[in-house]
């Protein structure tokens, strides 16, 4: 075979140039760039509009100081703690049971006993929340101590958190990793 060879090309009819035509009138390119606008010249007889002057935006790294970088998440605790503490190689060192508190009560009783652990040199606690009255909802407590947990207040105490095990209350119930008091976050 030779390579001179043209591709086959034919000519529209005239019904297929009329259908072509119709179809690329109302077509506009994809990136069409604006004309440019001509403005009308202003009468002689009026005094041009003065300029305006923006004024410059303010840096916004330049008038206030850097936002504080978002802290670290908390990690869950892993599997390999979990099994030491549920074998009973890693003591429990401190347990607080939040049943029966206000939520205000509970959160200064969390934080005064979580200071309290760490102070003692507790390595793991639990939290005991309850499981609360609505098994698809669970308690108050249940839901907002491991926001508590979370809170930048407790940041230089908790290292992480997680479900304790059936025999120390599962559901009901939260293993804390306590962060050495030596080792506080700056």
């Amino acid at each position: 075979m030779s390579d001179d060879r043209r591709p086959y090309t034919r000519r529209l009819t005239h019904a297929e140039a009329e259908l072509w035509t119709v179809v690329t009138a109302s077509v506009r390119p994809f990136r069409a760039r604006p004309a440019p606008v001509e403005e009308p010249a202003a009468p002689a007889h009026q005094p041009a509009e003065p300029l305006r002057v923006k004024s410059p935006a303010p840096v916004p790294h330049l008038d206030r100081p850097p936002p504080p970088k978002p802290p670290t998440p908390l990690v869950e605790i892993d599997h390999r703690t979990r099994v030491k503490i549920k074998r009973g190689r890693l003591d429990v060192s401190a347990k607080l049971d939040l049943h029966g508190l206000r939520q205000d009560e509970a959160q200064r009783a969390l934080n005064a006993f979580l200071r309290r652990a760490q102070a003692d040199g507790a390595k793991v606690a639990i939290v005991v929340t309850g499981k609360g009255l609505s098994r698809e909802e669970g308690g108050i407590l249940r839901r907002v101590v491991p926001m508590w947990l979370q809170a930048p207040n407790l940041r230089d105490v908790v290292v992480g958190f997680g479900e304790a095990a059936r025999h120390h209350g599962g559901e009901g119930a939260l293993y804390v990793q306590i962060r050495r008091a030596d080792r506080r976050r700056g």
